[in-house]
This record gives C-alpha cells, structure tokens and sequence, in this order.
C-alpha cells in the first residue's frame, strides 16, 4: 500500500500530535478513525478530551430514540477509553436525564477529570450523584438543569478556578457554601435562581456573572473582582423586600471590589444599587474601572441618577460610558427636581479619561438632558456623545440637540451624534 499510495506520514506523527488532531474533531468521527487500519484502532482511546455534543447524536426524528443512542454510545466510549480524561463535556439537547449519567461521574472520579461540563436537553432535571464531590482535581464545573446537594462531609474542590451553576435545583446554604470552600476560585457564573439571598466569599475571584431573580446580594469578600455582570428580575415580593430594606446595596454590592475593571448591570440592577444610596457617605474609589455599562435605568428616579454619578465620578480612570434609558417610563414628572443638578454640579469633580459615550432609549426627559450636559461640561477628552432615541421623532430630536448646543462643553472635540439602533 505504501509503495502505491505513497508513505503514510498522518501514522507516523507523534501521539501527541494525532491527539490533539483528534480532539479537533467531533468525537464520533474520531471514534470511526478506529476502522482506518491497525495502526489507528486505538489511537483516539487516549484523547483526554471528550466533547459529546449534538454533532455525536445520530440523525432521528425521534427524540427519546436520539437520547438513549448518545447515552449508549457514551457508556461504550467510556468503556473502551484507556488513560485519564482531563476535561468531559456533555452538551446535546437530545438527550435527557438517564441512570447511566451515576456510572460516567464515578468513571470519571477516578480518571483525574479536570473539567466536567454538563448540559442536557429540556426535560426532567438530573441529579448529581455524590461521586462528584470526590473530583478532588476539577478546575472548571459547569452544571445545567440538574439538583445538586453536597454531602456535609464534603471539604471543597481545592483546584476549582471556574464555576458555573445555570438552573441547578439547591439550597442557598449550599450554594454559598460550595463557593466558599473553592479557595482559587477566579470565575463564577450563577444563572435562573429564584428569590436568592446570597453572599459571595472568594478570596481570589476575578470574574462574576450572575443572572435571575435575587432578593440580595452582598460581596462579602471578593477584593480582586475586576469583571461583574449581573441582570436582576424583579417579582412583586422581591420588589416589596427593596421598598423594605435600609441597608445600603451600593456599599453591600460594591464596597468591597476596588479592583474593579469593567461593570455591565442589566435589568433593575441600577434600582437595586439605589436602595439607601442617600443615607450613606460612599468614599471608595474604582482606579481600575474603565468600561460602565448600565440599562434601564429610571432617570425619574434620582437616586438611580446618584448611583450613576457616584460611579463615574469615583472612576478617575473611566474610558466608555454606555447607559439606556428605562422604556417603562410612560409619562415624565410634569415638574422635576432640576435642583438637584445644582446641588451635584456643586463638586468640581471632571472625568479626564472618557472618551466615549452612549445613550440610548432616550426620551428627551429633563433629567436626561441635565445628564448629557452634566458629561459635556465635565469631560475634557471626549470624542462622542451617541445619543440613540427611544422614538426616533424628528421634532424630539432638534429639542434635545438645541439644547444640548446651548452647554458648556469641557472638549473642542467633542461630537454629538442622533443615530438609530
């Protein structure tokens, strides 16, 4: 065959090599590299990265058929893999919770997984079995759609740096608990929780992206967060418990991270950040903080616009400004508390580092306008001012620029752009 077809140097290459060449491709075509030759019956039985997704399941109109076909041939790639396993990830809608899911987390308790990802399809929730919490080397978790409860004798995963937690059935002791037993953790990403309470302690995180409904949050020690991204629902009960509260959430949320280097808040986490903003002195500063994104924020609510500006002007190093306005503002208070423009403006604080700015949802309220001018007058590096309407009406629209021509502005450069989304 070689003297015909030519040498066959694919063969020939180190093991490593095919390896990673194999990983490269969809798990049940590096299974079928097994009928190339003798040489390759065995070759992909060593990767040490198995990827199960949609592309290993079989082509079926019938759901519950596709889902027992991935399982058996998980059990079977599992059967015949020799050597250790360093990541394993399950992510195929097809397949649904099925008793054989105990038999692969045991497997893989005893093969130094590294990284176990497992997101199944719509259905009945799996359970994680206990095996799990003997993974002693995971450095990277992430669980979809299943229940999870840690045993009481469980100590922690000691090398986890990421973990991810997304419509996972636990108890919020058990949560905080989790995270709090994973001393290198660096990234946490926490996903459709109801009504949750909860308090982060990780020493050494980094990176934090939650998202659901939660009743409260309190970064009790997080010092090296420079990444938070948070969307916060609101129900009529949690609504109720902000209304009820005096603490402050801006000290509770953000107090503690002066580390910080980029913030995206989305859906009332500006609300939520307002609660007691007015009764407290704030005097950390975010020297790291460059990029600030906030939306649906309520500008008729001017403790929404003070948390706003205690940001930004606690930001001496602040490049990009993105804000949208709230579209539930139906009418604008007929005569606003402009005075507190006057009281805010009091302070000579500038913003020497922003660069660029966008607005959208705007509505041409008051309190809208005075933030444009507040930006303008305080910014002398500014290259844009973005302004995206609400409703792009043209009268609207030369109202605000009229206006907005009218103010001082701290930078000869500085551009005011109409545009739609």
């Amino acid at each position: 065959m070689g003297d015909v077809m030519g040498p066959d140097l694919i063969s020939d290459l180190p093991q490593s090599i095919i390896e990673s060449i194999l990983m490269k491709i969809p798990i049940r075509d590096a299974v079928r590299t097994s009928i190339l030759s003798s040489k390759w019956r065995y070759k992909w039985s060593s990767i040490t990265q198995l990827v199960f997704d949609d592309k290993c399941a079989p082509f079926s109109c019938d759901r519950e058929v596709v889902g027992r076909s991935v399982a058996k041939f998980i059990t079977r790639v599992l059967f015949l893999h020799q050597g250790p396993i360093h990541k394993f990830q399950i992510t195929n809608s097809k397949l649904q919770s099925c008793p054989e899911i105990d038999q692969w987390i045991l497997y893989l308790s005893r093969n130094d997984i590294k990284e176990l990802v497992m997101e199944l399809g719509d259905g009945e929730f799996f359970r994680i079995p206990s095996s799990l919490f003997n993974c002693r080397k995971l450095r990277r978790l992430e669980l979809s759609r299943c229940e999870l409860d840690p045993p009481l004798c469980f100590k922690g995963f000691m090398c986890l740096r990421s973990l991810g937690l997304h419509q996972v059935l636990i108890s919020p002791d058990a949560v905080e608990s989790l995270i709090s037993k994973c001393p290198l953790l660096e990234s946490l990403s926490v996903s459709y929780f109801d009504n949750l309470a909860l308090t982060i302690r990780a020493p050494n995180l980094k990176h934090l992206y939650l998202e659901g409904e939660f009743k409260d949050i309190y970064l009790e020690d997080a010092p090296f967060l420079v990444e938070i991204s948070i969307a916060m629902y609101m129900t009529d009960d949690i609504a109720e418990h902000f209304e009820q509260s005096s603490n402050c959430n801006f000290v509770k949320f953000l107090g503690g991270v002066p580390n910080l280097e980029k913030l995206v808040g989305l859906i009332y986490f500006t609300k939520y950040l307002s609660i007691g903003i007015d009764s407290v002195h704030l005097p950390i500063m975010y020297n790291n903080l460059e990029t600030i994104e906030l939306y649906q924020v309520n500008f008729e609510d001017t403790k929404e616009i003070l948390v706003i500006l205690h940001l930004i002007t606690s930001s001496p190093n602040l490049k990009e400004l993105q804000i949208s306005g709230s579209s539930n503002i139906a009418v604008a208070a007929d005569f606003p508390d402009l005075d507190f423009w006057e009281k805010e403006c009091l302070s000579d604080t500038t913003l020497n580092k922003l660069k660029t700015v966008k607005l959208s949802e705007m509505g041409g309220w008051p309190h809208e306008i005075e933030f444009m001018k507040y930006l303008l007058g305080r910014s002398p590096v500014l290259e844009t001012l973005n302004i995206i309407p609400c409703v792009f009406d043209m009268e609207n629209n030369l109202r605000m620029l009229m206006e907005l021509v009218k103010c001082r502005r701290a930078s000869t450069q500085a551009e005011v752009v109409f545009y739609r989304e």
